[in-house]
């Protein structure tokens, strides 16, 4: 524990004779109050915490230490921990591993014991203040870890036991029992219950209790029981498919957690998974890591960590090799001075840190539950948030139970009126009378439950389960399920080049050495552009690979080798069984081909003979990166590598004869640097990535322009990134992916537009653009570089960014100003990205794609969706996938919604007509058909996966209606068919086909019918409904989903039996093949009838709905709703120029529309606010009314004060045009386009509320949008 030395409580000398011989007598005192205040003390470092006494008692611990007390050194950071464990090198030898080799492949269980006295400091505690005494522990706790947890056997057996794995226990999933419950915990099943318990006690007391007829059925109790069965199949259904989920979502949850990272395993860095990680583990440390594990920082350059999100530490923290610090305490220990700088010194690595910058190794202390990360994830608790379209379609099943139990209240006290009018005749029993008041309870209840769509909440679980599900198949992890149904809407794909839409197995093909020697690059280039003027002489000689390789010396060898070996960070490992080179593919691609045709040695042989002093990591700011080596000359070597036209600039010489065995250098003329330029220019035009090398010698290390600099980042090395000499230019093959084309040309037939945002130059992103389909210069494509582009003002990048297909030379920032900018345009913007500083534009963008090969970890936690194979293909089955899920909500959405309100109307007007108020479908029927087949019916629709033809239309916009036009039309086309079938059987039923409604036999078989007939009208809507759009083929892609084919013979199977069997339940019997084959008929009028609807065209139901909304005096539809709006291209074109949107709302004067100003969106998309609605009364009265009836006397005088005003502005000459908005004078006024333009005086003299009132009043193209104050404002006829 940290605590500053006093006055009164002076430490005594670590000296002093009074002390134990070899203990060092060291006051506690830690953290951090200055130099004079920091004292070591290892007496309590090791104490342990009473919450985890356990951690520190291991049972046959053949290490030195235990858990608990690794835990310490982070618990907060302690630098008396790190000291009492004996630094790097105790912890090294306590957990029996190499910081140069890291743990054996061989390692399985462990002989003999490593005992913590032999690699801690002489006299430290092994417990803190208990000393040695091992903390006695609770009986209800016990050691941990038990032996039991993990495997007595296999690799690293002792390790995992002792220390643990790295990963997390499973968060405990709910049982079936509490799925049950959670199911059962609806307000309409808990109402329907106590209905079928009072139903099931009545019929009960009346079968048994009532004497019956001889010769009468005793089934009263039957209806109870029926329902209740019903209840428990609905629960019971609702429950596996939870179930089922929970299964799905901790698979996805799994596979997300999953991760390769880099350690050392026996003298060579291999790639393992994340959760194959030990402690003990020598783990290496890359710019954009999220570090998996808590540890020490044994080595490396410029690492800065962003601890912020696990200490709250917002500064980046430089870490401190662990030898470094110990080597500082040590001498404090020893009594000397702590260094001012005591409390920078930092060798902890903690789990959930991210990598800012640099690289590096450590030594792996805790993992899993035992890393701070663990600890708090163990705490935290990851529930999926309901997504957009679930709020949505909540909010709209919100409304149709206020709807069904409106009708429902409506219906009982209809009944109920009817009931007790009937009294007086009723000479029933009292058990009768109260089975006919429960019976009309039960029938009202059954209206709610019919209104109630509780398929829909299914059908967008079940939608998005299974297509997050099957994207994962098609290498999409959806990390957020909104991302899944945003994608189907996305309008633009602002998509990486270098492995998402070319294969990133990159090759050398090309290279310029000096200016004497080259092979390849000679092919055509595809951009005709690339050219650009007469090429200036290439004196170069072009030889083939070959007499390239003969043509170098072994210096010049040596050199190149150097060059690529050390200023990189890829390694040699081990990929699918052969030996490869692991790491960035533009790296691996020069350490192949020098490796390959210039006899390099093992690259950590090169690296180890290299006396590196410093590096410095790459920057995408700067485009390049260096590396500093000490020559056996005594002078220093910096070698740059990077982008070729960035260091080609800071070159002033060139190496000249690349044959002679003595290094030869020149300066480089202007024809030379000319002639470079188009070797770059050529090179990219035919699609190759162009990367430069260079050096430059310095006498020593720092030079004098760095003199004082404690670090070296890119930046700070630009200041003597000049007077380089070129080494060699090299170019670099990356084939097209060969499913990009095809995908881009599926983009741009699904409304899509793909735009190529790159960190190449932009004569190479633009030969790939054109390559591959995305730049096409005709159509009036614009490629930019990202210097130019973040230069462009806030109007200059809205008029340009709808044009930009290129962007290249691109910086992270860059990427986030093209994301806003197309979000502030209304666009829905999908965005890839690999890197650190791609977190913001994938955050910001709706639908971000990190890379799941090449992407750094705290891209992927930006994220929502990650690309498993960083292909661009997976992107357009992302988008097919989304559309997919909102198509399926829609296909049920539409289905259910002609259920209800046929039900609903049904059951309202066969209960009020019925002599008995007895609805032509009772109870039960009506379960079977909203309860089950609705819950079956979201099972086939939602698990359509996409046909080829979703693609083939335009995305949708943000705002949308969730019912379109089109649905609207089927939803009231087929419930008006299915209402007058129903009705036309139950009212005229008898007198049509014959029956004899006096018999009760016969009348069953009526009421049979029309419960059969109901059912087949569903059978086939639910067919009908496969399609949203007007194309008559509903069948299509039926095959292909099992799931469709197997419910809907599920539900006629269910339908058959039930005709059949359930006579007692139902309230059925039998029907004859005569009236089967009426009932599946009529049922079967679904389908022509849903193909003439399809076939009356939309403009007519649109301008029907418009029809209808001028007649409705409530209030008219706000704009924005997707039916009444204005033509969203033209919206569209409003938007981006600017201007507000104006809309035509039906009545005004002479049936004309009136203008209304509704304002631009907001940048999320969102729509204004509605208008309030329409006063009843005045909306009754009529125009005349309106027009000539004061509103009132505050609204008189403030018409009065407009008009002195007015005047008053004509009198001092400023205004050219007045607008008297009175309605005793002016009728409506306020529509008018009129500009007012009023002298300063005027103004000045008008409160704000006037000047807002005037404001209103001008026209919209007099007054900019932006100075609106109300986005939303209406007229006084409106208001």
């Amino acid at each position: 524990m940290a605590r500053p030395a006093s006055p009164q409580n002076e430490p005594e000398s670590p000296t002093s004779p009074a002390d134990t011989p070899g203990r060092l007598p060291l006051p506690s005192a830690h953290r951090h109050h200055g130099r004079q205040g920091f004292r070591l003390d290892v007496k309590d470092a090791l104490t342990p915490d009473p919450t985890n006494e356990d951690l520190f008692v291991v049972q046959d611990n053949k290490f030195a230490f235990s858990p608990g007390q690794l835990s310490k050194l982070l618990n907060p950071k302690s630098l008396d921990a790190f000291y009492a464990l004996g630094g790097l090198a105790g912890l090294e030898k306590g957990l029996r591993t190499s910081r140069n080799a890291g743990l054996s492949n061989d390692e399985t269980t462990l002989d003999g014991a490593v005992a913590f006295e032999d690699v801690v400091p002489r006299g430290t505690p092994k417990y803190g203040a208990h000393g040695d005494t091992e903390p006695l522990l609770k009986s209800a706790r016990p050691a941990t870890p038990t032996p039991a947890a993990h495997p007595a056997a296999g690799p690293f057996a002792d390790r995992r036991r002792v220390f643990g794995a790295n990963r997390l226990p499973e968060k405990k999933s709910k049982s079936l029992l509490e799925l049950a419950w959670i199911a059962y915990n609806d307000k309409v099943l808990i109402l329907l219950t106590v209905a079928a318990v009072v139903s099931l006690a009545l019929g009960l007391y009346q079968t048994f209790g009532v004497p019956q007829p001889d010769g009468e059925p005793r089934v009263e109790w039957v209806e109870g029981v029926a329902i209740i069965i019903a209840i428990v199949i609905v629960v019971a259904i609702g429950t596996l498919n939870d179930y089922q989920m929970q299964r799905q979502f901790n698979t996805l949850n799994k596979k997300a957690g999953d991760r390769t990272v880099k350690v050392v395993r026996s003298g060579r860095s291999a790639e393992i998974s994340v959760f194959d990680v030990m402690v003990g583990d020598v783990m290496h440390l890359f710019t954009g890591d999220v570090v998996p594990a808590d540890g020490v920082f044994i080595s490396g350059h410029g690492v800065k960590c962003d601890e912020s999100s696990a200490t709250g530490e917002s500064d980046l923290l430089k870490k401190v090799a662990a030898d470094d610090v110990f080597a500082v305490l040590q001498q404090v220990a020893s009594g000397a001075t702590p260094p001012a700088d005591i409390e920078k010194l930092d060798p902890f690595i903690i789990s959930g840190s991210k990598v800012h910058e640099g690289t590096g190794i450590f030594l792996v202390t805790a993992v899993g539950v035992n890393s701070s990360y663990g600890r708090i994830m163990m705490s935290m608790t990851d529930e999926q948030d309901d997504t957009p379209l679930q709020k949505k379609l909540n909010v709209l099943a919100d409304w149709i139970a206020k709807f069904g139990g409106g009708a429902g209240l409506l219906l009982f006290l209809v009944l109920f009126i009817k009931f007790l009018a009937q009294l007086p005749n009723n000479h029933d029993s009292p058990g009768q009378k109260g089975q006919a008041f429960l019976r009309l309870f039960i029938t009202s209840v059954t209206v709610i439950v019919v209104a109630v769509p509780e398929g829909l909440p299914l059908a967008v679980t079940l939608a998005l389960a299974f297509a997050t599900t099957r994207m994962l198949k098609d290498n999409n992890l959806v990390r957020q399920l909104m991302a899944c149904e945003t994608m189907g809407n996305a309008t633009t794909v602002c998509s990486d080049k270098t492995g998402t839409l070319t294969q990133n197995k990159m090759t050398v093909v090309a290279a310029t050495l000096g200016k004497s020697l080259s092979f390849g690059g000679t092919d055509a280039p595809v951009d005709e552009y690339a050219a650009g003027g007469p090429p200036p002489a290439i004196n170069i000689p072009n030889v083939s690979l070959g007499d390239f390789v003969r043509g170098l010396s072994m210096t010049t060898k040596q050199l190149v080798v150097q060059a690529n070996a050390v200023n990189s960070t890829a390694f040699e490992g081990v990929v699918d069984g052969e030996k490869t080179f692991v790491g960035s593919k533009t790296e691996v691609a020069l350490l192949t081909f020098c490796s390959q045709h210039l006899g390099a040695r093992p690259i950590q042989e090169e690296r180890a003979n290299a006396d590196v002093v410093q590096v410095v990591p790459f920057d995408s700011k700067v485009k390049f990166s260096a590396t500093v080596v000490k020559l056996p000359n005594g002078k220093f070597r910096a070698y740059v590598k990077g982008a070729s036209e960035i260091l080609l600039s800071r070159c002033t010489k060139v190496i000249a004869h690349p044959g002679n065995d003595r290094l030869t250098i020149t300066d480089m003329t202007e024809n030379d640097r000319a002639m470079f330029s188009h070797t770059i220019t050529s090179y990219a035009g035919q699609t190759l990535r162009t990367i430069g090398s260079s050096f430059r010698d310095f006498e020593s290390w720092p030079p004098a322009e760095l003199a004082g600099q404690q670090e070296l980042t890119a930046a700070e090395f630009d200041k003597i990134h000049r007077d380089m000499t070129l080494l060699a230019i090299f170019g670099i093959k990356d084939p097209l992916r060969p499913s990009v084309k095809d995908a881009i040309k599926d983009c741009r037939r699904a409304g899509v537009t793909v735009r190529m945002v790159t960190g190449d130059n932009i004569l190479t992103g633009r030969a790939i653009a054109r390559e591959c389909g995305i730049y096409d210069p005709a159509s009036g494509g614009i490629a930019m570089e990202g210097p130019e582009f973040r230069r462009k003002s806030e109007q200059e990048l809205k008029a340009l960014v709808p044009r930009l297909q290129v962007l290249a030379r691109s910086s992270p920032e860059d990427k986030r100003i093209l994301v806003r900018t197309l979000k502030e345009l209304g666009e829905t913007v999908a965005v890839t990205g690999d890197g650190t500083n791609d977190a913001p534009a994938l955050k910001m963008a709706d639908i971000g794609f990190a890379m799941g090969i090449a992407g750094t970890e705290v891209a992927k936690e930006a994220a929502s969706i990650i690309l498993m194979d960083d292909n661009f293909a997976s992107i357009v089955k992302g988008i097919a996938w989304g559309r997919a899920v909102n198509d399926s909500v829609k296909k049920f959405l539409q289905f259910q919604l002609t259920v209800n309100l046929t039900a609903v109307v049904l059951t309202f007007v066969s209960a009020v007509a019925s002599d008995e108020e007895q609805s032509v479908l009772n109870a039960v029927q009506l379960l079977w058909v909203n309860l089950i087949m609705d819950t079956f019916a979201a099972l086939a629709l939602a698990t359509d996966p996409p046909a080829p033809s979703v693609l083939d239309r335009q995305p949708d916009k943000k705002t949308a209606s969730l019912i379109t036009t089109r649905m609207g039309k089927m939803i009231v086309g087929q419930a008006l068919c299915q209402l007058a079938i129903t009705l036309l059987l139950n009212f005229a039923g008898a007198r049509l086909l014959g029956y004899d409604t006096s018999d009760a036999a016969q009348a069953t078989h009526l009421r049979t019918l029309v419960f059969n007939t109901f059912v087949w009208l569903q059978i086939f809507n639910e067919v009908n409904n496969r399609r949203l759009d007007n194309n008559l083929n509903i069948l299509e892609g039926a095959t292909r989903n099992p799931f469709f084919l197997a419910i809907t013979l599920t539900i006629v199977g269910g339908q058959i039996l039930i005709i059949f069997l359930g006579g007692a339940a139902f309230q059925i019997t039998p029907l004859s093949a005569r009236e089967w084959g009426l009932s599946v008929g009529l049922g079967a009028l679904s389908l022509p009838w849903g193909a003439l609807i399809r076939l009356f065209p939309d403009a007519w139901a649109d301008a029907a709905v418009r029809g209808l909304a001028a007649l409705w005096p409530f209030g008219r539809p706000a704009a924005g709703d997707g039916s009444f709006a204005a033509p969203a291209d033209d919206v569209e074109k409003q938007q981006q120029q600017g201007q507000p949107r104006v809309v035509l709302a039906a009545g005004g004067d002479s049936g004309r529309g009136s203008r209304r100003t509704t304002g631009l969106r907001g940048a999320d998309g969102e729509a204004p606010p509605p208008p309030p609605p329409l006063r009843t009364l005045t909306g009754l009265r009529g125009k005349r009314a309106a027009t000539h009836i004061r509103r009132g006397f505050r609204e008189y005088i403030h018409d009065q004060k407009e008009r002195v005003m007015c005047r008053s502005a004509e009198q001092e000459g400023g205004a050219q045009r007045a607008l008297l908005s009175s309605h005793d004078h002016a009728k409506h006024t306020f529509h008018r386009e009129t500009v007012l333009r009023m002298p300063t005086n005027v103004l000045n003299r008008m409160d704000p509320v006037e000047k807002v009132r005037f404001s209103m009043q001008s026209t919209p193209l007099a007054r900019p949008a932006t100075s609106a104050p109300d986005t939303n404002e209406e007229t006084d006829e409106d208001a």
